[in-house]
């Protein structure tokens, strides 16, 4: 294996080509790339978060949770009998 063997990394060295054996280093070069690499990294962020907090809701769900206890409707107020009532009533 030796400078001009085109599968070893040491050729690829030498000749100057990529593939297999030897991987290209790609850098970001544009703005738009940036912007999309740091977008995805954010959501990422994001759905990591969400998961921890779905997994723990359910624990403390189940604690807090306690049925309520149904309250009596309200009771009207008596209705006062009028004057003319009362007199009629008397006699």
């Amino acid at each position: 294996m030796g400078k001009g063997d085109k599968k070893s990394g040491k050729g690829k060295r030498t000749i100057g080509s990529y593939g297999n054996t030897r991987k290209r280093r790609r850098d970001i070069t544009t703005e738009a790339e940036r912007k999309n690499l740091a977008k995805k990294e954010a959501a990422d962020k994001k759905a990591k978060t969400a998961a921890k907090k779905a997994a723990e809701k359910p624990a403390e769900a189940e604690e807090v949770k306690k049925p309520e206890a149904k309250k009596a409707p309200a009771k009207k107020p008596v209705a006062k009998k009028t004057a003319a009532k009362k007199t009629a009533a008397k006699k």
